[in-house]
């Protein structure tokens, strides 16, 4: 069954929402200056009215290795994602502090950025068209990635089957297509969901 990550969780109602459709993940955005960046604070309420069977994924862009290890210290995060110019020496000290799965995003423009896919060492990796940008990318060159990736970018209700038919990945992962006027919209949450799920023949909310 392919993997659901539900990103940019802000308010206690997005976490109900989730809560009702049970997505295999959310997502907080823990570096600030982005629209959908939630504070230490927020995300530790937010964290705490999460059903334990959702994980919760902490996504941080060029942060220090000791900034991210706190979260996951304090039990906000159960993975992080890393969606900055981290490095492989990056994840090996941050491995070093934590034993949570560590997720890198790389953003997709050209066949040659398969490559660095490919040669990551993180335990997950997520490709994307850029950080929030909200705009599909062309999924034809993922087609030399073998490793199970999470595919971001442009998704929602209308195209995440003719993705999954594309280029079946192990995950997907949507944040503006479950959006109204930039907040999380609980129907398109569900329409988003079920799409997944009705692709996959599995049960449908």
């Amino acid at each position: 069954m392919t993997k659901i990550k539900l990103c940019g969780m802000c308010r206690e109602a997005d976490i109900e929402a989730a809560n009702a459709l049970l997505p295999n993940f959310v997502g907080f955005i823990l570096t600030g200056g982005f629209r959908r960046s939630v504070t230490r604070k927020q995300a530790r309420r937010l964290k705490s009215k999460l059903d334990c069977r959702i994980r919760a994924v902490g996504v941080f862009v060029n942060e220090s290795v000791e900034y991210v290890a706190s979260f996951v210290q304090e039990k906000c995060i159960d993975a992080v994602q890393l969606h900055g110019a981290e490095t492989e020496e990056y994840i090996q000290a941050l491995r070093k502090r934590v034993n949570v799965p560590v997720w890198q995003a790389f953003k997709i423009a050209k066949a040659e950025d398969c490559e660095r896919v490919a040669k990551s060492r993180a335990d997950l990796v997520l490709v994307d068209s850029g950080q929030g940008t909200g705009k599909p990318f062309d999924w034809a060159l993922l087609q030399g990635v073998a490793r199970e990736y999470f595919l971001a970018g442009g998704l929602q209700a209308e195209n995440v089957q003719a993705a999954l038919r594309q280029v079946a990945p192990y995950g997907v992962d949507v944040s503006s297509g479950i959006e109204t006027d930039g907040k999380k919209d609980p129907e398109k949450m569900k329409k988003f969901v079920n799409a997944v799920k009705e692709f996959d023949g599995g049960e449908i909310f």
